[in-house]
C-alpha cells in the first residue's frame, strides 16, 4: 500500500495545472439554440394564432370577398365589383345610422370617462368608508350580460309598465314617452351604457390613481394648492396613458354597440335609433343582402381604424 505522501505529484507542465480548454461549439449547436429561441415562443402562442386565424382572419377574408358580390346567404355569390360600395355611399339609411352612431359615441365616451374616474377617485379617498363593499357594488354591472341589463332598463323606463312612469303617475304626473320618443329612448341607452361601462374602467382608473406618487401631492400642499389644482395639475397628467386607453376602448365599443339597443328599443321607434351595427344586421340577415352588409361592415372597420389612428397620433404628440 503506497503512502499518500509518496504518491507521484504532477509536474508543473502537467495537464492538471493547465487551464481548462474552452468548449468548442459547432455550427449545429448555434442552429439548435437559435431554433429553440424561435420555435418555443411560436409553440406557446400557436393555439392563439390558430384561433385568431380561424375566427378573425378567415371570416374577414370571406366577408371581404362577399362585399364584392351580391350574395344573399343561399346559393352562389355573383360578383358585382364595387357596386355595393357605390350603392352604400348613396344610401340615406346608412348615413342616418352612421350619424346616430357618432352621436351615441360622443355622448357615451365623456359620460363613461367622468363616471368611472369619479368613482375611482372616491374609492381611493382616505375619507371614504366601506370601500370594499362599494367596489363590489360598482363592479356588479360588468358581471351582468348586456342583454339582461337592457331588459332591466327597459322595465325601469317602460311607457306602460315601467317603474319610473309608475312613480310619476302616482305623484300626479303624466307618463313620459320613453320608448316612442327617439331622443328619450337614446338617452336611456346612453345611461345604461354608462352604467355598464363604468365598472371595468373604474378598476383601471383605481390602479392608475394608486400609482401616482404621494410626494407630488405633499409638495403641492406645501405650495398652497387646492383640491382642484392638485387634480388638474398632478392627477390628470399622471393618469394620461390610462385615460387614453379608456377613451380608445370606450369609443371603439360605442361604435360597435348592439345588445343594449337590441334589448332596450331595438333601434326604435321605427328605425330612428338604428346604429351602424343594427343597420348591418338588419340588411344582412333580415333582408338577406349579405354582400351589401359585408361592404357596410368593412366601411365601419375602416372608420374605426381612422378613429384609432387619430387617437394614437394625438397621444404620441402629447408624449413628445
Amino acid at each position: 500500500m503506497v503512502d499518500s505522501d509518496q504518491r507521484p505529484r504532477p509536474s508543473p507542465g502537467d495537464s492538471a495545472d493547465r487551464p481548462p480548454e474552452p468548449i468548442r461549439r459547432g455550427p449545429f449547436t448555434r442552429v439548435r439554440r437559435r431554433n429553440s429561441y424561435v420555435l418555443t415562443p411560436l409553440l406557446l402562442i400557436s393555439a392563439n394564432l390558430i384561433l385568431f386565424a380561424l375566427f378573425f382572419i378567415w371570416p374577414a377574408a370571406i366577408g371581404l370577398y362577399y362585399s364584392f358580390t351580391s350574395y344573399t346567404g343561399v346559393g352562389s355569390a355573383p360578383p358585382v365589383g364595387l357596386q355595393n360600395y357605390q350603392n352604400l355611399f348613396h344610401d340615406a339609411d346608412f348615413y342616418a345610422a352612421l350619424l346616430r352612431t357618432f352621436v351615441y359615441a360622443a355622448c357615451v365616451v365623456p359620460t363613461t370617462f367622468v363616471a368611472s374616474l369619479g368613482v375611482a377617485y372616491l374609492l381611493i379617498s382616505p375619507y371614504a368608508k366601506g370601500k370594499p363593499l362599494a367596489r363590489t357594488i360598482f363592479f356588479v354591472p360588468w358581471l351582468i350580460s348586456p342583454i339582461i341589463a337592457g331588459v332591466i332598463w327597459r322595465w325601469i323606463f317602460g311607457e306602460n309598465f315601467g317603474l319610473v312612469n309608475f312613480i310619476i303617475i302616482k305623484l300626479g304626473g303624466d307618463a313620459v314617452p320613453w320608448q316612442s320618443n327617439a331622443n328619450l329612448s337614446l338617452i336611456i341607452v346612453i345611461i345604461a351604457a354608462t352604467w355598464g361601462n363604468t365598472a371595468f374602467n373604474m378598476l383601471i382608473f383605481t390602479a392608475a390613481l394608486k400609482n401616482v406618487p404621494t410626494a407630488y401631492y405633499e409638495a403641492a400642499e406645501l405650495d398652497g394648492a387646492n383640491a382642484w389644482q392638485k387634480f388638474r395639475r398632478i392627477t390628470l397628467p399622471a393618469i394620461a396613458p390610462t385615460s387614453f386607453i379608456v377613451i380608445l376602448l370606450t369609443t371603439l365599443g360605442a361604435m360597435k354597440e348592439y345588445p343594449l339597443f337590441r334589448a332596450i328599443n331595438d333601434g326604435g321607434p321605427g328605425t330612428e335609433n338604428n346604429l351602424i351595427v343594427q343597420y348591418i344586421y338588419k340588411t344582412g340577415f333580415r333582408n338577406a343582402h349579405i354582400g351589401y352588409a359585408s361592404a357596410a361592415s368593412f366601411v365601419l372597420m375602416f372608420i374605426l381604424m381612422i378613429i384609432a389612428g387619430i387617437q394614437l397620433m394625438i397621444n404620441r404628440r402629447r408624449e413628445s
